[in-house]
């Protein structure tokens, strides 16, 4: 699975404003909300699931990566989001450091599959230090989503 397939180029940010956990998932919702891929109605339901999901344990994986996630009845397609931020911010995350990278991935209740195989996908990708660290140096949308082109074309 490519991250093309899921990720919602108009989504993306290399300059969060958020400070905390909420206020991460929230910027990146309405990224969602802006871009077109989810509708507005549904908003406060996806950012209450995420949040929901967070609650039952950290998505936080180390390494300044985040990737918050979670399946919503609303939601008519996997789709994904993406933010940097410069500062870092406390995701409560495995290893206790702060989180920069953050994917957020919105998913259909009956997508058990593609849900699975989207967070193998970034895992896998930000497994890679040259790549985390190429992702936070990134000055704009522009250069993440051309790091994230190249990827794809070397993903199977």
């Amino acid at each position: 699975m490519k991250i093309s397939e899921f990720l919602c180029t108009k989504a993306v940010t290399s300059d969060l404003k958020a400070t905390t956990k909420k206020e991460v998932i929230e910027e990146l919702v309405d990224l969602l909300v802006k871009a077109g891929a989810i509708e507005k109605k549904i908003r406060n339901k996806l950012v209450e699931t995420l949040m929901a999901r967070e609650a039952l344990g950290s998505t936080a994986i180390g390494q300044g990566v985040a990737i918050p996630h979670g399946k919503c009845e609303q939601v008519s397609k996997l789709t994904a989001a993406l933010g940097i931020s410069k500062k870092g911010i406390d995701f409560d995350s495995l290893d206790g450091e702060p989180a920069y990278i953050f994917f957020l991935l919105a998913a259909p209740i009956d997508s058990a599959g593609p849900h699975l195989k989207a967070l193998q996908r970034i895992t896998r990708l930000l497994k890679d230090k040259y790549f985390r660290e190429n992702f936070k140096s990134a000055k704009d949308e522009k250069i993440i989503l051309a790091l994230l082109t190249q990827d794809d074309g070397q993903a199977v």
